[in-house]
């Protein structure tokens, strides 16, 4: 009995964090209350409370959920040991993220909410920073990948690495907005793994 209530507590646990992806999709997060969640997922509000302190802690739920096993397609890539050249380990990983956005609804919804309908205001003003620790995680894991590269003599002279690094990384979150808000739909996404392709051949020796 008791494993089986530990079992039910875990699955509604993650019947919330569903149902608020898909209100917070469709609502905004500042429109989203924890009375709408309560009922997309079919419990009480009391149960919302039960697992979680406040909407916050349900959004980075939400988010923890999609992110934690797209960073294991991304890392298995850039840290793969059959890739000699870090340039292609980057290269391969900024690929996998877009495949991952492309192909896995529940991601794309994930960083549409982040990106284009949550206001960092009131109770959301001090998860701002929290909420791109991804971001920078992802900076500083290509800015050790470009700085190998420059060891190995794979970056192109003259190249600074950790600048590099930033031009990739802004380059990255560029396409990502693009692809999510004005570029939306416009088959921009088919073009992604040539625009990614020219990107790193600029940084690579000749």
């Amino acid at each position: 009995m008791v494993r089986k209530t530990k079992e039910e507590a875990e699955q509604t646990r993650k019947d919330i964090v569903t149902a608020a992806r898909k209100v917070f999709h469709e609502c905004g997060v500042s429109r989203s209350s924890l009375d709408k969640i309560a009922k997309a997922a079919g419990v009480t509000r009391g149960a919302i409370y039960w697992h979680f302190q406040d909407k916050a802690e349900v959004f980075f739920a939400m988010r923890d959920e999609v992110f934690e096993p797209m960073l294991g397609c991304t890392d298995a890539v850039l840290y793969d040991p059959s890739l000699v050249n870090p340039l292609d380990a980057i290269e391969g990983s900024i690929r996998e993220f877009f495949r991952v956005l492309a192909t896995c609804p529940d991601f794309r919804e994930t960083f549409e909410i982040m990106i284009s309908r949550c206001e960092y205001v009131e109770e959301f003003a001090s998860v701002q920073e929290e909420v791109g620790r991804p971001a920078l995680e992802f900076l500083e894991k290509i800015e050790r990948m470009y700085r190998l590269a420059a060891e190995k003599g794979y970056l192109r002279d003259g190249l600074d690495p950790d600048a590099v690094a930033s031009d990739t990384w802004a380059f990255t979150s560029g396409l990502l907005h693009l692809t999510l808000g004005c570029r939306k739909n416009t088959g921009l996404e088919r073009e992604i793994p040539q625009m990614i392709a020219a990107h790193m051949a600029l940084r690579r020796r000749g």
